[in-house]
């Protein structure tokens, strides 16, 4: 699923390997049983507490951080959704609407190719817009 997102293979990794202990694992424990490096699984925990997909569970007697998964599809959706798509939105939202039909080699169109071009930038601001209106009430309901 992670790579269907665009995102490493070692973040599904390790998130697979919390969903499927019961208990909470420290980190030296992702480290051995996945045989990854301590960078990966670092940059891994971190994505993974950023997003809401994972949290931190303190054990009596020990002093490490442990982890365990979180197991709410809302939260999931609603914490990648804030931390990745948002962001990327509001960029290309920024983008689209810098853009404008003289940006372009016009000398270059036809005056039918001006007019499409005209057209699809103002469609491009048009999705943006639809998705900074959507996904906020989508992250809503999920979260």
């Amino acid at each position: 699923m992670t790579q269907a997102l665009g995102m490493p293979r070692s973040l599904g990794e390790i998130y697979g390997l919390l969903y499927a202990t019961p208990q909470p694992l420290a980190f030296q424990d992702i480290v051995a049983r996945l045989e990854m490096s301590k960078g990966s699984v670092s940059q891994g925990l971190r994505f993974l507490r950023t997003v809401g997909a994972i949290k931190p569970v303190v054990l009596a007697g020990d002093r490490r951080e442990f982890f365990e998964p979180v197991v709410e599809l809302r939260q999931l959706v609603a914490g990648f959704l804030r931390e990745r798509l948002n962001p990327q939105i509001e960029i290309w939202g920024a983008r689209a609407k810098a853009l404008k039909p003289a940006d372009f080699a016009l000398e270059t169109l036809s005056d039918k190719g001006r007019g499409t071009l005209a057209n699809r930038l103002e469609k491009l601001k048009t999705w943006q817009k639809r998705a900074g209106t959507v996904l906020p009430m989508v992250s809503k309901l999920l979260g």
